[in-house]
């Protein structure tokens, strides 16, 4: 950027007010340059031709097992009552299925974590690995 002026004599110099717009020029004519050559490169496309071979089937997804245990401990296979003994009869013939179902577990808050131990030692047992816990999202401060 130029402070001086073009006028020469006993005037105090002024600044130079007009815009050099040659830089700006010379760096448009280049990316012109770079643009016109690169842009048929951009749509340039290779002719392929792939395998049309299918692909193997996937696994059939797992199945999902609903415990749920109420206040009083009496614990619910997908919403049926069960008793203990039928409890470990179910987890037993879950297990020996091809793929191993998910057990997910609700419990009431007020349910003795003895009961809940007793199921999930009762999963584990039966060979029952995938167990989720499942729980209600927490209302807000304001909704209590």
């Amino acid at each position: 950027m130029s402070f001086g002026g073009f006028e020469r004599g006993s005037a105090p110099s002024q600044p130079m007010a007009e815009i050099n717009v040659t830089p700006l020029v010379d760096v448009m004519l280049v990316l012109l340059v770079i643009f016109i050559i690169t842009a048929p490169l951009l749509s340039y496309a290779i002719k392929l031709d792939l395998p049309n071979d299918p692909a193997p089937a996937s696994e059939p997804a797992a199945a999902t097992v609903k415990l749920s245990i109420d206040a009083g401990g009496a614990v619910f296979w997908d919403g049926e009552p069960v008793s203990d003994a039928e409890l470990t009869a179910r987890m037993a013939a879950a297990a020996k299925a091809t793929t191993l179902p998910e057990v997910h577990l609700r419990a009431d808050k007020a349910t003795r974590y003895e009961r809940i131990s007793l199921v999930l030692s009762t999963a584990q047992q039966a060979g029952l690995a995938k167990i989720g816990f499942v729980t209600e999202p927490a209302r807000p401060a304001a909704n209590r």
